[in-house]
């Protein structure tokens, strides 16, 4: 059976009961199930691998004690267990410095609930889960195809635009960026971890050579985000990604802390993000900022968050829509300190429905190094493929797509598809970053006078088409 198999008929038996309600509550449930079975098998293994291994989580609230057996407690029993034990156990366990898992568990459990009222539909749920075992390589990349159908649920559920960037956009970015093994790597708006897996998969397949290395992996990656569904899916990501107990993975909102307060050792050497865009903060954020770029606006916060924070020589990449690059008023101050503190060398830009179905806004990559002034900007039209006109859910954007951009990044001429612009021709846009491409040859149609002329001549030919089929039919109808 194929893992969109399996999880569509998870979520058919949650539509039979009565305590979920719509595929967000569905989505929850089934994240929170699927990470104690993750967590269990991993536990699991370590037991094996590792002589004094302990759990965190007393025996018997653990997955393989309460849901492992197909015939285990169901019914009244189950929801009695879960709600009455197993989640007040979870979300108080107690804090230990000697043991960073506890606290990993509880910010994952703080805000997270059980949904279901009906523990025989509970327990069929369990059993399908059951069927995967994440100590297996081949069911453990499953996660990957598991991760891909949450977040196309999540799209159909109205959240994409929280938690959602294309595997394809991620794996540019990093490459581009090219994080190095050791360097502090941020993603202030993680989400459910696409940068931050991205991330460790690079570094992984391109640095890492010796147990030293991987152990040195383990602490690089640090990622913030505010809500409790993308910050289960993401510890649980970064869980499988070899990241055993990303501490440094926090359910928190990365603008909630005073700019004034972050200190030189917080600073970081890469920052990797596509932070909200059309969303504005809760009251008060805008006053941990300097007054001239306070705003309420979301990616403009960023921004500004990203361009402090990161080192000087830290590099970054960020996504943003238009209206940041053509933006007025804050968004002006906010781009002349970005362009004077960082040179913003690349914008690649993205055609429409990169981000389909949620939106079809068109985006932006920017690429920036700290600590130098902005001179000029390489820019590069990014196409559809050919014969295509549109992504979607089942066209999305692919990795391929970008070879162009990637033999062009480091030999750089202009062409029908890059060009750049100097800061001087920005500073009198007025920091307008809005540059559409100049190379762009406009196709000609013709001369209206002759379009208008074919066409009179071809609607007289359909008119004399239709009245010879008209005279055909009635004439044999009269036969």
């Amino acid at each position: 059976m194929s893992i969109n198999t399996t999880i569509k008929s998870i979520q058919d038996i949650m539509r039979k009961d009565v305590g979920v309600d719509g595929d967000a509550q569905r989505i929850s449930q089934l994240v929170w199930m699927m990470f104690l079975k993750i967590y269990d098998d991993l536990e699991v293994q370590r037991e094996m691998m590792e002589d004094n291994y302990k759990s965190v989580i007393p025996k018997k609230y653990r997955w393989s004690q309460w849901a492992g057996n197909e015939e285990g407690i169901t019914g009244d029993e189950l929801m009695n267990f879960v709600n009455n034990e197993l989640f007040p156990t979870l979300k108080e366990l107690p804090l230990s410095t000697k043991n960073p898992r506890t606290r990993v568990l509880r910010s994952v459990f703080e805000d997270a609930y059980n949904y279901m009222k009906s523990g025989t539909l509970m327990r069929q749920v369990i059993n399908k889960i059951n069927a995967i075992d994440f100590n297996r390589k081949d069911d453990r990349h499953l996660f990957g195809d598991i991760y891909e159908k949450i977040l196309k649920d999540l799209q159909s559920a109205g959240n994409a635009g929280e938690y959602y960037t294309p595997r394809a956009v991620t794996q540019f970015m990093t490459e581009m960026v090219d994080p190095q093994l050791g360097e502090k790597v941020l993603d202030p708006a993680c989400g459910t971890g696409g940068f931050l897996a991205s991330i460790i998969d690079h570094v992984e397949s391109n640095y890492v050579k010796t147990t030293k290395d991987r152990t040195k992996l383990q602490s690089m990656i640090t990622g913030y985000d505010k809500k409790p569904l993308p910050h289960m899916l993401c510890i649980t990501n970064m869980i499988l990604h070899g990241i055993e107990v990303p501490t440094n993975v926090l359910r928190d909102n990365a603008l909630a802390r005073p700019l004034r307060d972050y200190k030189p050792s917080d600073r970081v050497d890469v920052v990797l993000t596509n932070p909200p865009f059309g969303g504005v903060e809760e009251d008060g954020i805008e006053n941990n900022f300097p007054a001239p770029v306070r705003t309420r606006e979301t990616a403009d916060l960023f921004l500004v968050l990203i361009t402090h924070i990161l080192k000087e020589g830290g590099r970054g990449a960020v996504v943003l829509p238009d209206g940041t690059l053509f933006g007025e008023g804050v968004k002006t101050k906010i781009k002349q300190e970005f362009l004077e503190g960082c040179n913003l060398h690349t914008i690649v830009r993205l055609p429409k429905s990169v981000f389909a179905p949620y939106t079809s806004i068109k985006t932006n990559l920017l690429f920036f190094t700290k600590g130098e002034p902005t001179k000029e900007i390489w820019y590069y039209e990014h196409p559809y493929p050919e014969g295509m006109k549109a992504y979607s859910k089942t066209k999305p954007m692919s990795i391929k797509e970008f070879d162009a951009e990637k033999a062009w990044w480091k030999k750089r001429k202009e062409s029908e598809r890059a060009w750049k612009v100097s800061i001087k021709e920005i500073q009198e846009a007025n920091y307008n970053l809005d540059f559409k491409n100049p190379n762009t040859v406009e196709e000609d149609l013709g001369d209206p006078e002759e379009l208008l002329k074919k066409y009179q001549a071809l609607m007289k030919e359909v008119s004399q088409s239709r009245d010879e089929l008209k005279a055909e039919l009635v004439s044999a109808l009269e036969r």
